[in-house]
Order: structure tokens, then C-alpha cells, then sequence
């Protein structure tokens, strides 16, 4: 087995990531678990969840990585805090919270959008993660020690014309973790958003699912390719680890370059 670069290791972390059984949430999971944490592997389905887990203990406990599985619909604040309360319950803390669970039920102009779609986009993507954060805060303070990290979107930093209302969830993201570092900073807790472009998941198949939609959004990047979910928990883990102690109330962009950029498809 090869030795973790110290600044990287995450042995003995305990680490919650929130829609982890596909995508850039299982990514973060794995990633995490092969630097060495106990992750909690969280999405609506327990039979999903419980793959997943079983899968990560399989691949990664040589490495000292463990999961579990932990059922969880953010949309609703009893099981956001059962979420937290059984990780406790089994691991003894939480290290690390990642909100990465997101919906978008709506696309085309904000003023189309039903009050219903609005009101889920924003349940999901911004009240959820206030329910989390207050779920792992006090356990971080108490140990003088916490990391969180919210997956936020290039949506956030810019209008668009057809996800305006899922870019405005975004953008209440980052102001939550600005206000997570001024309130708890003291008390060594970290908050960062990472806010990618387009990157492959189910979440955005209809936007590179299509070879020739995805050769016009590739053609824009500077890097010449949209992203996967791997480029996304690389970061995640960077910034979770010691490598990431001086990184807070930061919006970190990893978009392949795309913001730079003079035009781009989405």
C-alpha cells in the first residue's frame, strides 16, 4: 500500500456527503475513503446507498477507507437530522459535511417557472444545507474542528437564460458559506463552495448527452472538454484535508477554464 502524502490523509475523518451513490457526490465518497475516512454514503434509496457502501468498503478499506449507508431525502428536516444523528450514533462525529445533493425540476425562463418548482429548487439546494450545517455545527465547535463544503455551480456567478432560478440557489450557497467562516470561523470550522461548469452527470445528461451539443460546449472551453466527476472530488478532498487549513469562505471555481472564456453554450 502506498503511503498518503501527510497534507492529503484523511485517517480517522468521518466524512458526510449527501447524494454520494452516483456522479460527483459517489465520486467525493471514494476519493475521501481511498485517503482514509469513514464516509457516510447518503441518497434517497437505501438499496442504492447500500451498494455503494458496500462497494467502497470492498475497494478501500486497504487504504483505510470505510462507508456506511444512510438514507436520506434533504428535502426534509427529520431525516437531515437523522442523517447526522445516526453518523454520530455509529462514528462518534462528523469531520466533514459535503452538500452535494442539488435539484433542478425546472428549465427555461424564470418567469415560466411555477411557484412549486421554485420553491423545491430552493428547499433542496439552500434550506437543506442550513439544516445540515446547524445538524454538524455544534459537534465541530465542541472540538474546536470541521470542515464543510457545499458543490455549488458557474450558475451562481452569472445569469442564464434557462437556469436562472437553479443559478440563484447557487449563488445563496456561497453567501452560506461567507457566513459559516465570519460565524464559526473562530471555533476552526472551514466552509468553501466549489462551483463547477457542465460536468458529466445525470443531473446534465440532456446538456453533453448529445454528441454534437457536446462538441459545440467542448469547442468553448479552454481546456476542450467538459468535465467528470473526478476533476470536482479531487478538490473536495484537497480542501477537506490539512492541504486545505488556510482555504475558507471561498467560492472555487473549477470549470475548465470556461469562465475565461470569451463565449460559451450554457
Amino acid at each position: 500500500m502506498s503511503e498518503i502524502p501527510p497534507m492529503f490523509d484523511l485517517s480517522g475523518k468521518v466524512a458526510v456527503i449527501t447524494g454520494s451513490t452516483k456522479g460527483i457526490g459517489k465520486s467525493i465518497a471514494e476519493q475521501m475513503a481511498a485517503l482514509g475516512a469513514r464516509v457516510v454514503v447518503s441518497s434517497r434509496k437505501a438499496d442504492v446507498c447500500d451498494a455503494v457502501a458496500a462497494d467502497i468498503n470492498a475497494n478501500w478499506a486497504k487504504h483505510g477507507g470505510a462507508a456506511i449507508a444512510v438514507p436520506c431525502n434533504i428535502s426534509h428536516k427529520d431525516q437531515c437530522e437523522a442523517l447526522i444523528a445516526r453518523t454520530v450514533q455509529e462514528w462518534g462525529k462528523v469531520d466533514i459535511l459535503v452538500c452535494n445533493a442539488a435539484v433542478n425540476p425546472f428549465l427555461g425562463s424564470m418567469r415560466d417557472i411555477p411557484d412549486e418548482a421554485f420553491d423545491k429548487t430552493m428547499n433542496a439546494n439552500v434550506k437543506s444545507n442550513v439544516w445540515l450545517v446547524n445538524a454538524v455545527v455544534p459537534g465541530m465547535i465542541e472540538r474546536n474542528d470541521g470542515v464543510i463544503l457545499i458543490i455549488a455551480s458557474t450558475g451562481g456567478l452569472r445569469g442564464t437564460a434557462t437556469l436562472g432560478v437553479y443559478g440563484m440557489s447557487k449563488a445563496a450557497d456561497m453567501a452560506l458559506v461567507r457566513n459559516i467562516t465570519v460565524e464559526w470561523g473562530r471555533h476552526n470550522i472551514r466552509a468553501n463552495c466549489i462551483a463547477p461548469s457542465l460536468v458529466k452527470t445525470d443531473m446534465a445528461k440532456a446538456l453533453w448527452s448529445d454528441p454534437k451539443r457536446a462538441a459545440a460546449i467542448e469547442s468553448t472551453y479552454p481546456l476542450k472538454r467538459i468535465g467528470e466527476p473526478e476533476d470536482i472530488a479531487g478538490i473536495c478532498a484537497a480542501l477537506a484535508s490539512r492541504a486545505g487549513g488556510w482555504v475558507t469562505g471561498q467560492t472555487i471555481v473549477v470549470d475548465g477554464g470556461m469562465l475565461s472564456a470569451a463565449t460559451s453554450e450554457i
